[in-house]
């Protein structure tokens, strides 16, 4: 497995100058949460926090946090609103094309006051008509698990496997995993592991809240290690946290890196 952080867990804005310090924690992937970063998400600004990422000795893993800090969009509104936000994810996979990223974490799934029945037959419609556009871009648009508090709907690992063993064949489709979620639904056995071997694109390691990693004790990261090795996953796993309030504002970073270095890499890799 490889460390990967999310930038969530820097300052928002530009934070570049920060980049070349997480090398230097073990970490050697950068996921990008879009509304964290980017003020205008032209084609200049996203070229310039490449080429910074790459001269920081990191690689960009991908987006997550798609629909963040847009109010206007969703999956489960209006036609004309749904429409809007499939133009919206396809831009953001040409983004995770063009700086190096390989997958778009989609969360943030609100069904409201709708019928359970009809959010399925939605969001099904939905990817049906997004992942053949997606596609060519060679980025995969990969379905979350949700806590409580960033989704009512398809939140469990279970039915997200559901809802892609139900559509046809599409290879921008992934499926990703992430501990927080887990542990809120009770999903820590191994069978939810063994439901996506081989089809395991991506993995947060995080905690409710997106407190520091560790710090909750609320989620149980060594067990997780371990299914995540009995799957052989080899992918990247990434710390997804809040900042934390502090005079340097790589401490709560530097917590979890080491938190995670001990308990999610073997020791000949550390």
């Amino acid at each position: 497995m490889k460390i990967a952080a999310s930038n969530l867990a820097l300052p928002p804005g530009d934070h570049r100058r920060l980049l070349p310090l997480l090398a230097e924690m073990g970490v050697g992937g950068l996921e990008i949460a879009p509304a964290h970063t980017w003020r205008n998400m032209d084609s200049a600004a996203v070229e310039g926090y490449r080429r910074c990422v790459e001269n920081s000795g990191l690689a960009v893993v991908g987006l997550h946090g798609l629909l963040d800090g847009r109010p206007d969009l969703g999956l489960f509104k209006d036609a004309g609103t749904r429409e809007r936000t499939a133009d919206f994810l396809l831009h953001l996979a040409a983004v995770c094309r063009d700086i190096g990223g390989k997958t778009l974490i989609l969360g943030n799934r609100w069904r409201g006051d709708g019928r359970e029945i009809d959010a399925w037959v939605e969001l099904r419609g939905f990817l049906d008509r997004l992942l053949p556009r997606i596609e060519p871009l060679g980025v995969k648009l990969c379905l979350a698990p949700l806590t409580p508090d960033a989704g009512d709907f398809c939140a469990t690992a279970a039915q997200c496997r559901m809802l892609a063993d139900s559509l046809d064949e599409q290879t921008a489709l992934g499926l990703h995993l992430a501990g927080a979620a887990l542990a809120a639904h009770g999903e820590r056995g191994h069978v939810t592991f063994a439901g996506v071997r081989s089809r395991l694109d991506h993995f947060h390691i995080d905690e409710p809240g997106l407190a520091v990693i560790g710090s909750t004790g609320q989620v149980d990261h060594a067990d997780l290690r371990r299914h995540l090795a009995a799957i052989s996953y080899t992918g990247w796993v990434s710390i997804v946290q809040r900042p934390v309030p502090a005079a340097d504002p790589l401490d709560g970073l530097r917590q979890a890196a080491r938190f995670v270095t001990k308990c999610y890499l073997p020791l000949h890799t550390r």
